[in-house]
């Protein structure tokens, strides 16, 4: 396999890997939850679920031929908070990761080097895919650590449980 095909197919298990722990962070949280604040300066998990969500669309849509801050973009609005339930939120999260996933299946590797914007600024694809990478990991961090504040000693581990490093260690489960 070329290294480019290697990249793609890298950075799309990352892309899986991050979603699956947003998902399964906001599935032990009920609709109450999702819209905790935890101070003043911070984001509920639904509101950074819908930043996460209309940045990956502008980005992703189009991208080729439009600049990935889409003029018709919220991105204000979308640091609002807006009363949804936790499966309202799971529709707009699967939007942004459908035209994610579809921007990422339409490239090849021929394409990495290709140019395109972001807010004016030139970016090769591999650039525009690491800097959504590390945007994405930042904001799936954030809601990792508010569902687990919130659920306390009822948080079920998105990975190896305290305690058992060693078992894991001696008995790999891909986590």
């Amino acid at each position: 396999m070329s290294i480019g095909k290697e990249y793609l197919k890298a950075v799309r298990g990352r892309f899986v890997q991050l979603k699956d722990l947003g998902d399964r962070s906001v599935a032990q949280l009920n609709d109450q939850e999702i819209h905790h604040v935890p101070g003043p300066e911070s984001n509920s998990v639904a509101v950074i679920v819908r930043h996460l969500s209309g940045n990956m669309i502008s980005r992703w849509t189009d991208f080729f031929t439009t600049d990935g801050e889409k003029p018709d973009r919220n991105r204000d609005g979308e640091f609002e908070t807006v009363p949804v339930t936790k499966a309202e939120l799971q529709e707009i999260s699967e939007a942004g990761w459908k035209t994610l996933f579809g921007a990422l299946e339409s490239l090849n590797e021929d394409d990495l080097m290709r140019e395109l914007y972001i807010r004016g600024e030139r970016h090769t694809v591999i650039e525009a895919m690491e800097r959504h990478l590390s945007h994405v990991a930042s904001h799936i961090g954030q809601i990792v650590y508010i569902a687990k504040m919130l659920k306390g000693e009822n948080w079920t581990t998105l990975s190896i449980p305290k305690g058992q490093s060693e078992a894991y260690r001696t008995k790999p489960t891909g986590q």
